[in-house]
C-alpha cells in the first residue's frame, strides 16, 4: 500500500474524531478549517478504505474457494475472486493517481492573482480576458470564485485582480497556471494593424488554514486608508482600505473591494497566510532540490509558460511543447486539453516515465 495515501487515512480519521468535539463545534472558524481540509480528504479516504475492504473480501473469497468440497461451490468462489480481483485492479490503478499527484489533490481551494504586465492598456485588458477566462472554467466545473480585490485599469480589464476558487480539485488542476502569459494581436487602439506583445502574470496560490499558517497579532501590521479606484477618483469616503505588512517577510497585501473595514481584514488575512503558505512550500521544495518542479511546476512569474496568438487562433504552452489552434474556445474557458495535458506531464514525470505531449492538429 502508500504510506503516503494510509496517513492521509489517519489524518482524515483524527479530524473526524475533532469535528465531534464540542469545543471545535464552538470556535466557527476553526470548524471551517477542519471542514474542509476534512473535505478534501475524503476521495483518498474512501478509496483507501474502499481497498482495505477489497482485500479482506479477496482473502475470504479465496479461502472459500480452497476449502470448497464441490465443484459447483469451487466455481461460484472463483467467479467472485474474479471480480472482486478486477475490482481491486482498478482500484489499485486509480490509488496510484491519488499518490503520484502529491498533496496537490486533497487540496480543494486556492487564491490567484492576475496582474497586468508589459504593454500598457492592452495588459490590462488582457488581464480582464484572463480573468474571464477562468471565471467560464470555475462555472463549468461547478467551483465557486469569489472576488478578493481588484484594480480596474482605465481602458477596461486589470492592473491586478485577487480571487479565491474553492471546490473538489480545484487547485489540483490550476497549480500550473502560475507564471507569465504573453499575448499577441491587433489591439483594438492599433489604427496601422500591427500585432503588439503585451504580458500578464498569474500567481496560484493553495488556500491556507489556521492549521497550517498560524499569524499571531504581534507578527503584523495593519494600515487602513480610503480606497481608491482608476483615475484616482474615490471609491468611498471612509477608511475601509486595508493593508497588512506581515513583518518577518516583508509581505504586503492590500485589499479595498468592500465597504466593510472588517471584510477587507478578513480577506487580506486569507490572501497572506495563502502568500506564506506558497512560499513555506517554495521553501522545502528547494530544500528537497525537486529539479522536476522547474519543468512546469517552479511558479515563477518571471517566466513565460504559455503564448495566446490571435492572428493565428494559437495558444502554445512552452513547459510542455503544446499548441493548439483554438484559441476562441480556450479564450470562452474550455480548458481540459491544456490542464489535462499539464497533469499528464507531471503524472509522468513522478513516475519517471516518458510523455507522448506534441503539437495538436489544427481544427
Amino acid at each position: 500500500m502508500f504510506p503516503s495515501l494510509e496517513a492521509k487515512l489517519k489524518r482524515f480519521e483524527e479530524l473526524e474524531q475533532r469535528l465531534q468535539d464540542p469545543l471545535v463545534l464552538a470556535d466557527v472558524d476553526l470548524l471551517l478549517d477542519i471542514q474542509r481540509e476534512y473535505g478534501g480528504l475524503r476521495k483518498v479516504a474512501e478509496s483507501v478504505r474502499r481497498y482495505h475492504r477489497l482485500e479482506g473480501e479477496i482473502a475470504a473469497a479465496r479461502e472459500m474457494r480452497d476449502a470448497a468440497d464441490d465443484a459447483e461451490t469451487r466455481e461460484y468462489a472463483q467467479s467472485e475472486l474474479a471480480d472482486l480481483q478486477s475490482q481491486f485492479n482498478l482500484l489499485q490503478a486509480e490509488l496510484e493517481d491519488l499518490a503520484t499527484a502529491g498533496d496537490s489533490i486533497t487540496r480543494g481551494g486556492l487564491i490567484m492573482e492576475i496582474r497586468a504586465g508589459t504593454g500598457g492598456d492592452e495588459a490590462g485588458i488582457f488581464a480582464g480576458d484572463l480573468f474571464n477566462m477562468y471565471s467560464r472554467y470555475v462555472e463549468s466545473r461547478g467551483w465557486k470564485m469569489e472576488l478578493l480585490d481588484a484594480s480596474p485599469s482605465e481602458m477596461g480589464g486589470f492592473k491586478d485582480v485577487t480571487f479565491s476558487i474553492t471546490g473538489n480539485g480545484a487547485y489540483h488542476e490550476l497549480q500550473f497556471e502560475s507564471g507569465g502569459h504573453r499575448v499577441q494581436r491587433v489591439p483594438e487602439t492599433e489604427s496601422q494593424g500591427r500585432i503588439h506583445t503585451s504580458a500578464a502574470t498569474v500567481a496560484v496560490l493553495p488556500e491556507a488554514s489556521a492549521v497550517e499558517i498560524n499569524i499571531r497579532p504581534e507578527d503584523i501590521q495593519v494600515d487602513t486608508m480610503r480606497a481608491g479606484g482608476p483615475g484616482g477618483q474615490k471609491v468611498n469616503k471612509t477608511e475601509s482600505a486595508v493593508r497588512i505588512t506581515h513583518l518577518a517577510t516583508g509581505i504586503v497585501v492590500k485589499c479595498q473591494d468592500e465597504k466593510s473595514q472588517h471584510k477587507n481584514k478578513a480577506k487580506a488575512m486569507r490572501v497572506l497566510c495563502s502568500r506564506l503558505l506558497e512560499r513555506k512550500q517554495q521553501e522545502a521544495a528547494d530544500q528537497r532540490a525537486e529539479a522536476r518542479r522547474t519543468l512546469i511546476g517552479s511558479g515563477d512569474r518571471s517566466e513565460r509558460i504559455r503564448t495566446y496568438n490571435f492572428p493565428q487562433s494559437r495558444v502554445t504552452d512552452h513547459r510542455i511543447g503544446l499548441t493548439l489552434y483554438k484559441l476562441d474556445q480556450v479564450m470562452q474557458g474550455n480548458l481540459d486539453e491544456l490542464i489535462s495535458a499539464l497533469l499528464e506531464f507531471d503524472r509522468q514525470e513522478r513516475l519517471g516515465g516518458d510523455n507522448g505531449i506534441g503539437t495538436a492538429s489544427p481544427g
